[in-house]
This record gives structure tokens, sequence and C-alpha cells, in this order.
């Protein structure tokens, strides 16, 4: 089997972040999709293993942010590999908070949605979660990312963490 087959299937870069009374998380992901118009849906798919999961699952909330082309390696590594429960990943750069209280940055960010929770499933190494959009703002007009850009132009690794690592390709 050629496991790079997966590589053709387009997706984009995101941000998901997440706060409770006396916790955050954030982290990149590559799974965020709009599932429904009516009500708006989105969802994301997050590693168990990665802080920012257990943090949506308590909250019931997350923000998602589709990161643009002016996010650099640094960017991506900041949010992408590296922990929250060791690293403040919003340390040095603008941060905002959605109408749901969840973290985010406007930096290199196209867009912000608050999502409240409503459905949730155990993908194995993973965790779907469903939300329902409750608030939205554009942040850029600069191209968004997509993971294809991320490869070949910032000649990006794919993490053992993320939903589409195939060990071996």
């Amino acid at each position: 089997m050629d496991a790079k087959a997966l590589y053709k299937f387009s997706s984009g870069l995101y941000v998901v972040s997440a706060a409770t009374d006396d916790d955050w998380g954030a982290c990149l992901i590559n799974t965020g999709l709009q599932l429904t118009s009516s009500p708006l849906q989105v969802e994301v798919v997050v590693n168990k293993q990665n802080h920012t999961e257990g943090v949506i699952e308590r909250a019931g909330h997350f923000a998602l942010c589709p990161i643009t082309e002016e996010a650099d390696m640094p960017y991506v590594g900041r949010f992408g590999f590296r922990t929250s429960t060791e690293f403040d990943k919003f340390a040095g750069i603008e941060r905002r908070t959605t109408v749901l209280g969840d973290p985010f940055t406007p930096v290199a960010s196209a867009a912000v949605l608050a999502c409240k929770v409503v459905c949730t499933l155990d993908v194995g190494t993973h965790v779907v979660f469903v939300g329902e959009v409750v608030d939205a703002e554009v942040l850029s007009s600069a191209a968004p990312m997509t993971y294809a850009y991320y490869h070949s132009t910032l000649k990006g690794k794919t993490p053992p963490k993320a939903s589409s690592f195939v060990p071996g390709a």
C-alpha cells in the first residue's frame, strides 16, 4: 500500500484552543471542516495525547483559527511542536479571547470561530469534536495555509500526533 496517497487529500492548518477556569491549551491541527450550514457546525480532530484535547473536553467549547500563508515555521512550531503544559504558546504575541472565553491570536489567522461542543466521537488515537459556531470573525484577507503549502513551501513535516501521520510514509 502506498500511504502517500493520503497526502492527496486537501486540508488546511488550524490552531484550535480552549480554556477552563484554571487551564488552557492550544495546538496546531490539520483537520478542521465545516459540516453543516444550518445550524452552522464545524469539526476538529485532536490527538488524545495533546493537552488541548482534555481542555476542550472539560471546557465544552473551543476556538478555531485557520492560519494564513503569513505563518512561518517558528509560528507553526510554537503551536504544533510544543505542549501547552510546558510552554505559553501565546507569550510574546497578541492574544485575544472569544465570546466563550477561549484564547486565540489574530497573528497569521484568517478568521476565528467560537464553537460550543455539541458532539464528540472517540476514533481511537483522536477525538472528533463537533462544534456549533456561536460567533465568527474574519481577521485577514491573506490566503489560508493548506497542508500542501506547508509541505511544499515551508518544507514542514507531519508530526506523529497529527491525524494525517502515517508511519513510514
